[in-house]
């Protein structure tokens, strides 16, 4: 059985319990990670459905920036990770993301994580310039780009979709090689994308328990170690159980995001649920 972590999330509003409460809030009750959601808009026509359901709650579009997000988590606390879950990249310029997420992997000391995804909201990634039919491919060369631009000194990369010639670019992360990279998705191809060029999968829906022996085998094959899966279930003991045998590494629960005294009240909760599987 598969020692489990477990992580909160939120989607950081202004009205919502601030990154500098929840932080240390959530440390001290043992959890691992912290998670933040990421939207930089949501367009008006709302053509894209949304996955979650009918309705698209407002939070979607009042999120803040999760990097200065998760600045303002990180220097209010001393051990939990902070992270992005997910980091719209497909949307963002990738020599710049580069330095954000190095800088905060330095204000942490080292303790961030980068979720990334395709996302599932044309229109605002339409606004971003970027094409729904080719964003894999994007966020591929993207990924590519940045771990170029993370481990060289001397950076440079050709792709169809993204290219720059050589340059610099500082500060390197704190975590070498670099930050992990943990890839969000569930879709028929996600698995091979996660083999490819990421660190760990965040699937978000679907199959989940059934695909992980597939995952592991694909690693193998391709001459990696095993590679960690991080999921958003349902609180409950039972399903902590199920998922720990099926190999998950990481359970990550949101705490609403309208106010703090709710905030409060779910962390208490989940952290009465998860205190059985800590490590003493």
């Amino acid at each position: 059985m598969t020692l489990v972590k477990f992580g909160v999330a939120v989607f950081p509003t202004e009205y919502a319990i601030s990154m500098t409460e929840l932080a240390p809030s959530a440390e001290q009750l043992g959890f691992e990670s912290l998670w933040v959601a990421e939207h930089s808009h949501i367009p008006t026509s709302r053509l894209s459905p949304w996955p979650g359901g009918s309705e698209l709650p407002q939070y979607y579009w009042h999120t803040m920036d999760p990097f200065v997000a998760l600045t303002a988590a990180a220097l209010a606390s001393k051990t939990i990770r902070v992270a992005t879950g997910i980091c719209l990249l497909v949307e963002r310029d990738p020599i710049q993301t580069a330095k954000e997420v190095a800088s905060v992997d330095h204000l942490s000391n080292g303790r961030f994580i980068f979720g990334i995804g395709g996302g599932w909201n044309r229109e605002e990634m339409a606004d971003h310039g970027t094409a729904f039919s080719t964003r894999w491919k994007l966020l591929r060369e993207k990924v590519e780009a940045i771990k170029t631009i993370w481990t060289e000194d001397v950076a440079e990369y050709h792709g169809d979709l993204v290219r720059f010639g050589p340059m610099w670019e500082y500060p390197k992360p704190v975590q070498k090689p670099h930050p992990p990279i943990v890839l969000g998705g569930s879709g028929p191809k996600i698995l091979e994308r996660v083999v490819r060029y990421a660190d760990g999968w965040m699937p978000n829906r679907g199959q989940v328990i059934e695909r992980i022996p597939e995952l592991q085998d694909m690693a193998k094959a391709a001459g990696r170690s095993r590679i960690p899966v991080s999921y958003y279930p349902k609180p409950g003991a039972e399903e902590i159980e199920r998922l720990a045998k099926a190999g998950v590494d990481r359970c990550i629960y949101y705490v609403p995001p309208d106010g703090r005294d709710p905030a409060l009240k779910k962390l208490s909760e989940l952290a009465e649920l998860v205190r059985p599987y800590l490590k003493d």
